[in-house]
């Protein structure tokens, strides 16, 4: 798979809901081949929009070997994800962050039972505008002055002394998105707890188009995004006590880009995998999670997040 490729189905993600036509081109699996043409039906997954292109090119690979299936993917947020799942509407739910306590809840109270499966992780990352070239690191008690409650620093020279005077430009993900939910848990120190004076959007090309369009923007979104807009952002460098850390595969993998390192999940139905064409589809995507996310520029799993993978998996399937 070519970079272009990748970045195309990012872009996808600028619908809510989005119908994925089987495409007969190279697929980015090594076991798609083995498809079965006699398989039909229909996979529903929504939620997180962080966690879109990964799952959006599992689908890709999947229709190119069993045409007679069709997966839709959505990207309406973990929480709206979350949402529609536990009234039954999807048969899977992508999500930036674990499932909330109260739509736990909701599922019980609607009979579903679900498993949660780690397919990535990911390092959220804060971006800025290109022609942005005093803020290559800020401390995690830097955003959270720029990002508190109430906050009223609105100028770069407010959030260090030395920084010029550039107005803020705030861009972040809605409160429906589970990057909302980790971003503000990890740098405001509650969850929910962020001021309201920004631009939100369950949208990531939103947030790419608003830093990329304001000398002084400043945004947070997953991973994958900036390394697909690199040539249009800046990733800030976090320091969290210990020093300055920049996101990459390797500080996320090994923990020490914190606190913004975290992992990203798909959560299954246990009814829907009772339809072959469900189970067929994420015994795909369990088998091939670590050359989708290659391919997708996702951050892999490490060897032990594998083998929880699968067991998680064969646990909650049956098998």
């Amino acid at each position: 798979m070519t970079r272009t490729r990748t970045a195309a189905i990012a872009a996808l993600a600028i619908s809510s809901a989005l119908v994925l036509a089987a495409c007969g081109g190279g697929s980015s699996s090594d076991s798609s081949a083995s498809g079965d043409s006699n398989l039909s039906g229909a996979v529903r997954i929504d939620g997180s929009s962080t966690v879109y292109p990964l799952t959006a090119l599992a689908a890709e690979d999947f229709m190119a070997a069993n045409p007679g299936v069709q997966v839709t993917v959505g990207s309406s947020g973990t929480g709206g994800g979350f949402e529609k799942f536990c009234r039954g509407e999807t048969d899977a739910n992508d999500a930036s962050r674990s499932i909330k306590e109260e739509e736990a809840a909701a599922c019980e109270a609607a009979g579903i039972q679900y498993g949660e499966l780690q397919v990535a992780v990911d390092a959220l990352t804060v971006v800025v505008n290109k022609e942005n070239t005093w803020a290559t690191c800020l401390t995690v008690e830097e955003l959270a002055a720029i990002w508190a409650p109430g906050s009223t620093v609105n100028n770069w020279n407010q959030v260090r002394a030395d920084f010029p005077d550039v107005p803020l430009q705030l861009f972040g993900a809605g409160t429906d998105s589970g990057t909302f939910d980790y971003f503000t848990d990890a740098i405001n120190g509650e969850e929910g707890a962020s001021r309201t004076d920004y631009t939100p959007t369950e949208d990531d090309n939103v947030t790419v188009q608003g830093v990329s369009g304001s000398q002084g923007g400043l945004g947070y979104f997953g991973f994958t995004y900036f390394e697909e807009n690199a040539d249009k952002l800046t990733a800030v460098q976090i320091d969290s006590g210990a020093g300055c850390v920049a996101p990459s595969v390797e500080t996320a993998q090994d923990g020490t880009y914190t606190p913004l390192s975290r992992p990203l999940f798909i959560y299954p139905s246990k009814q829907a995998l009772a339809k072959p064409e469900v189970k067929a589809f994420f015994d795909f995507y369990v088998a091939n999670d670590a050359t989708i996310a290659a391919d997708a520029l996702f951050i892999p799993l490490n060897e032990e997040q594998k083998a929880k993978l699968q067991a998680d998996y064969a646990a909650l399937a049956g098998s």
